[in-house]
């Protein structure tokens, strides 16, 4: 009702997308092995509480650093853009390759490193599991595979 459709077609995508990578994040780690998951706990414990720490110290440092009345202040002098001036495709990407532009490509990396981690999480070498080798499958040679064998008429092979 408000010419949105860009904001709703995304809005859609976006969840829906976010609930199915949910999904397949869940069923890819219900084969979990535990005990391995504890052994290496301890062991790398002090490197997440080191990344931890120096996270939670940039962000009180943020925190501390941000005005709110500042952002206020300028949210109320800002003055309303003609609505007719452009599209709302256009005024989003206005606005996020201009203004925020740090903050969507922080958003992006931050995407990235989810990814990556899940993949790393869920692959994992299991025994009796049968892999494809590709370099094993190109170096055959069709002398070494195929078997040429002279079969007589009505007698078949034994």
């Amino acid at each position: 009702m408000l010419g949105a459709e860009f904001v709703a077609m995304i809005l859609v995508i976006v969840y829906v997308g976010a609930v199915a990578v949910l999904f397949l994040f869940v069923v890819m780690m219900l084969d979990i092995n535990i005990a391995v998951i504890r052994q290496g706990f301890l062991k790398y414990m002090w490197a997440g509480l080191l990344v931890g720490g120096i996270l939670l110290a940039e962000l009180i440092t943020v925190f501390a650093a941000w005005k709110m009345s500042d952002s206020a202040e300028m949210l109320r002098a800002a003055p309303a853009p003609d609505p007719n001036a452009m599209s709302n495709t256009e005024a989003i990407g206005q606005i996020l390759y201009t203004d925020y532009v740090y903050l969507f490509q922080a958003s992006g990396i931050i995407l990235l490193v989810a990814m990556i981690g899940s993949i790393v999480l869920t692959h994992r070498t299991r025994t009796g599991v049968r892999k494809q080798v590709i370099s094993e499958q190109n170096a055959r040679r069709p002398i070494d595979t195929l078997e040429v064998v002279k079969v007589e008429s009505g007698k078949g092979l034994q």
